[in-house]
């Protein structure tokens, strides 16, 4: 059953409605659910569909694609030599379709690029001098390796410049559309466990395929990640190494931001990866960011050039601090319960979660309609000028002149703001307007599972938003 999704499909739906060909381009993290999408939406529409063999070279994806033509019904013909000869078989497949829309699938396409092949020449060859001079084809690209598909589909200089009809970047579900799986599978989760199981997994819907009817949470966990035999053991290895063709500077690099709370610049990371200041190493962070495991962001009123970079991979958060060194307790998790380890964590997975549903808390603060950008932000500490030394995790600047002065804290009850909450909240604000001189209303802002005790202070607190809010 496919969960949300809704403007995806209809884009996809369209394509076949459409009085010409189409052209369009699946990307995203891999595990989000792409090739399901496709499958799902077309399902026995699709006239051809062939997936790219990870590690082949180009005569082994020759033969898997000349495989797949014969599964799909083109008969005596020869292993072709190139992906010219390749393609012209498939021309010759689709001329002999009886399909209205002859629907073509090319699932993970940077492993059919190999090294030295001709792939994306014969692949211009097909769209540009055959199929989009004709009115009946739809040409589905998708890939995981999310940058390669930005570089050589999306923003390809080359003759698919422009060439795509629409462009699909699928992103991981949110906390509702977790929630709406979880229910279409008859599991039974409060929104609280929700809470929690995707501060583990994130909103990859492959992971949360592993959850199994009639556990607790704490039991699915165990059994996922911590058994003799865990379901997805080795899980971190096989992502990276499915991405990437050298995973291990990119691996030094998320292993560098997961040791950092508020993350890094570039030159904290290249002095902590030993790398090399160059194109490959810039080219990196925009590959890791592309594919979803790591935001770039600016600090308030800095500069592009002072830009930090933050780990929000969930599950690679949750390897650093669980996985990498493994416990041999198969109960781990069911033992773990307000653990110092496990509430430190809890933390910093909260924040990732808020910064990943930053629409779902415009929408509880009513102003889904403003413009905003969204900056974190800090300062050291100057007794001279009076300043304290703040963090701020999360600022959502308004064009209204309000910033809403995000405090993510986690906690398993109402979060009660201490007097020494209260003081470190006063001078964050305090420290805002002495250093970048803002002149917009400061509104202190709490995001807390369950909201917070009445007390106090909390009179001082201008919006309150629960895990209800990011179920929005």
């Amino acid at each position: 059953m496919l969960i949300g999704r809704d403007k995806e499909k209809k884009l996809l739906l369209e394509a076949l409605q459409a009085d010409g060909s189409r052209f369009a381009a699946v990307y995203g993290r891999r595990r989000v659910g792409k090739t399901f999408l496709i499958r799902e939406t077309y399902q026995d529409q699709i006239t051809f569909q062939h997936a790219g063999y990870y590690g082949g070279g180009m005569k082994e994806e020759l033969f898997a694609f000349a495989s797949s033509l014969k599964e799909y019904g083109l008969q005596a013909f020869s292993i072709p030599k190139n992906w010219l000869e390749a393609f012209e078989l498939l021309k010759d497949l689709l001329r002999n379709s009886k399909d209205d829309k002859k629907v073509v699938f090319l699932d993970e396409l940077s492993w059919m690029d190999t090294r030295g092949s001709d792939f994306m020449m014969a692949l211009e060859g097909f769209w540009n001098g055959w199929a989009s001079a004709r009115k009946d084809i739809v040409l589905i690209v998708c890939g995981s390796v999310t940058s390669w598909m930005i570089n050589n589909i999306v923003h390809n200089k080359g003759g698919l410049y422009n060439r795509l009809s629409f462009r699909i970047h699928l992103q991981p579900f949110t906390l509702r559309e977790c929630e709406e799986y979880i229910q279409a599978r008859n599991i039974v989760m409060n929104r609280y466990q929700i809470l929690m199981c995707y501060m583990i997994m994130g909103g990859v819907p492959y992971y949360w395929s592993f959850l199994k009817k009639g556990f607790s949470l704490t039991q699915n966990i165990d059994r996922i990640f911590f058994a003799r035999e865990p379901e997805l053991d080795h899980e971190f290895d096989y992502l990276y190494a499915s991405l990437f063709k050298k995973p291990e500077p990119y691996i030094k690099i998320v292993t560098a931001l997961g040791k950092k709370r508020a993350g890094m610049t570039r030159a904290e990371l290249l002095k902590a990866t030993g790398s090399t200041n160059s194109g490959n190493f810039t080219l990196r962070l925009q590959e890791l960011e592309s594919c979803g495991f790591l935001r770039k962001y600016h600090s308030y009123g800095k500069k592009s050039r002072d830009s930090f970079y933050q780990l929000m991979d969930n599950f690679t958060l949750f390897y650093f601090k669980f996985l990498k060194n493994k416990p041999s307790d198969e109960h781990f998790w069911s033992n773990q319960t307000n653990a110092p380890a496990v509430n430190a964590w809890c933390g910093l997975a909260f924040e990732r979660v808020c910064l990943e549903h930053v629409p779902q808390m415009k929408e509880a603060l009513g102003i889904s309609g403003v413009l905003t950008e969204e900056y974190s932000w800090a300062c050291s500490r100057d007794e001279e000028k009076g300043i304290f030394g703040s963090q701020i995790d999360l600022m959502i600047v308004r064009k209204d002149q309000v910033i809403n002065l995000c405090e993510m804290k986690y906690s398993s009850n109402r979060y009660t703001i201490t007097a020494k909450v209260d003081e470190q909240m006063r001078g964050k604000m305090a420290d805002l307007k002495t250093v970048t001189g803002t002149r917009y209303a400061i509104y202190p802002t709490f995001v807390t599972p369950y909201g917070i005790t009445e007390n106090s202070y909390a009179g001082n607190v201008q919006s309150v938003i629960t895990a209800e809010d990011l179920f929005r």
